[in-house]
This record gives C-alpha cells, sequence and structure tokens, in this order.
C-alpha cells in the first residue's frame, strides 16, 4: 500500500482485561465538531499517531488488497480512535480494502449501551452490535477469577462475529504500552519472555487472522487525543467482577513509571528488546509444541 510516511517514528495483554484499569475517562473540552476531530488526526496528532499508525501497518504488513476487516469496537478511547484510524486511512491511503465497524455487548448496562450507541454516532462511525450476554454466563462459572475467562469468551465472540460477516481479518486496539506491560506481565508472572504480536493467526478460527495497528501508539498519546477531542469513552462496562480485581497490570504500569524516572527510554528499550533476542544467549526457548535448550546443540568435546 502507497501510504505517506512523513514524520514517522521508529517507536513503537496477558491480554487479560483487568477491570482495575477500565475507568470512565472525563475529557477536558466539549465533544467538538466531527470535521474537527478528523482534521486533528493528520494535523494536531499527525506525528505521534497517525504516523505511527500507517508505520504499523506498513512494517507488519497488517493490510493487503482485497481484505475485509472487523474493527472491534468496546467504547473506550483506544477502539474509537482505532476505527477513525480507519476511516481516514480509506479517504487518504488505497481504498482497496472494506471494513465492518463491529461491537459486542456482552450484557452491559443501558446507560453504557446508549454511551456507546451515541460515541460512536457523534464519531461518525456505523457501528454494529451484537448481543451476548457473556456477563451473566461468566457471573455463573467464573465467580472467583473472571478476567481471563471473560477475555477469553469475548475474543472468541468477535472472531466468530467476524466470520460471520464474511471478514478475513480483526482488529484489536491493544496499543504500545499494553505491549510493553505485557512483556513484564511474563516475565514476573509466568516466567517465560513473551510479547504481544502486531498480528496473528487465529487457531480456533481458520482463515482469520488477528492485527493490532495501535501497536506503536503511546496511551498517553491516546489520552491526549481523547482528551481534546472531547470524548467520553466508556468504561469496560463488567458487571461481574468489579468488587474481584486483579492489581497486575497496575503494579505493573507504576514500575514502568519508577524505571522512567531514572531513563526516558526505559519504554522503548522494553519494547526493542522484542526484536533483539540473542538466541546464543538464552537457555531454552520454545517454538509451537516443542522445546529446545541450549545443550541440544552445545559441543561438550
Amino acid at each position: 500500500m502507497n501510504i505517506e510516511l512523513e514524520n514517522s517514528e521508529k517507536s513503537f495483554s496477558v491480554d487479560n482485561v483487568l477491570v482495575s484499569e477500565c475507568k470512565v475517562f472525563i475529557p477536558e473540552l466539549p465533544i467538538q465538531p466531527l470535521a474537527a476531530i478528523e482534521r486533528n488526526i493528520i494535523t494536531i496528532f499527525r506525528k505521534k499517531i497517525w504516523s505511527r499508525f500507517t508505520a504499523a501497518v506498513v512494517e507488519y504488513k497488517l493490510l493487503k488488497p482485497g481484505d475485509k476487516i472487523a474493527i472491534a469496537i468496546s467504547g473506550g478511547k483506544d477502539s474509537l480512535l482505532m476505527a477513525k484510524l480507519f476511516q481516514e486511512l480509506k479517504k487518504h491511503g488505497e481504498d482497496n480494502f472494506e471494513v465492518e465497524y463491529i461491537s459486542m455487548d456482552p450484557g452491559f448496562s443501558s446507560e453504557n449501551r446508549k454511551l456507546l450507541k451515541d460515541q460512536c454516532n457523534n464519531l461518525g462511525i456505523p457501528v454494529k452490535i451484537f448481543d451476548r450476554n457473556l456477563f451473566k454466563v461468566l457471573d455463573n462459572t467464573a465467580k472467583d477469577n473472571p478476567c481471563y475467562l471473560c477475555a477469553k469468551m469475548r475474543r472468541g465472540s468477535l472472531y466468530s462475529i467476524a466470520q460471520e460477516l464474511g471478514c478475513n481479518k480483526l482488529a484489536l486496539g491493544h496499543h504500545f504500552d499494553d505491549v510493553i506491560e505485557t512483556v513484564l506481565l511474563n516475565v514476573f508472572y509466568s516466567g517465560r519472555f513473551q510479547t504481544m504480536m502486531p498480528k496473528l493467526k487465529s487457531k480456533n478460527f481458520p482463515g482469520l487472522e488477528l492485527i493490532r495497528p495501535l501497536y506503536n501508539i503511546r496511551e498517553e498519546d491516546i489520552l491526549a487525543f481523547a482528551s481534546s477531542s472531547g470524548l467520553s469513552p466508556m468504561n469496560c462496562g463488567c458487571v461481574v467482577a468489579a468488587k474481584k480485581t486483579s492489581s497486575k497490570r497496575r503494579e505493573i504500569k507504576e514500575l514502568i513509571k519508577t524505571f522512567r524516572a531514572g531513563s526516558n527510554s526505559v519504554e522503548q528499550s522494553i519494547f526493542n528488546s522484542t526484536k533483539n533476542v540473542f538466541m546464543d544467549a538464552v537457555i531454552g526457548w520454545r517454538e509451537g509444541e516443542g522445546h529446545t535448550s541450549f545443550l541440544d546443540s552445545y559441543d561438550d568435546a
């Protein structure tokens, strides 16, 4: 795709939804006119959002001519921005792919559902809402630790909806900060070095691929865009785990902030580590179901 990369910068979840991080975002300004919001994406936020979005599309080969992409909209700031970026891409890039803007309602309150619809209407996003009563199921089956199962069921529902609509790709709104936090969460709590990939093929839904177009975009810049636009993104809407939350991701966020006080490049270094793995300096690694040890090819002679 011939996408303009002017001012592009080379920077760049535990996929679980942690309810402790699902906070209502309070805008600093009233909702701005749609034309202004769209213009700001490629002017004021050109360097930190638009160029990083298009850079990820090109670098990770996220789009191909003929793709039909399901853009998953949760109602939060990340997915709303992602939807607008795809709309701008169809205007300013090559319009050789199709999109479906989808939202899965897992059992939102009437207030949250209205907020989701109002936000999409204000932003000119033709969202299709699909009802899946996941919260009720989770309340009955995963009372003690619902977040992991919730994330898994939400993902499966989105894949299913995308497949029903004839899409070959599903776009999720994970961003740069999600990526580096996932690296540390896996190291600290899972005992493995593993990141959140910019794209991966679904194992359970053949022919479907998950893509993460916000991979290069910092959360602070998404917050700045949402604030300047006057958006009021909804929280995660979870009525199941409101009092059963994990603090691990919040702890990782705070830890990264502490590191940043000593080096303002710490986030970039964490991110870059996922692309600079020295295979001759690790004890073992996995590929698929197999496990390899450095001893397998070490010459003791």
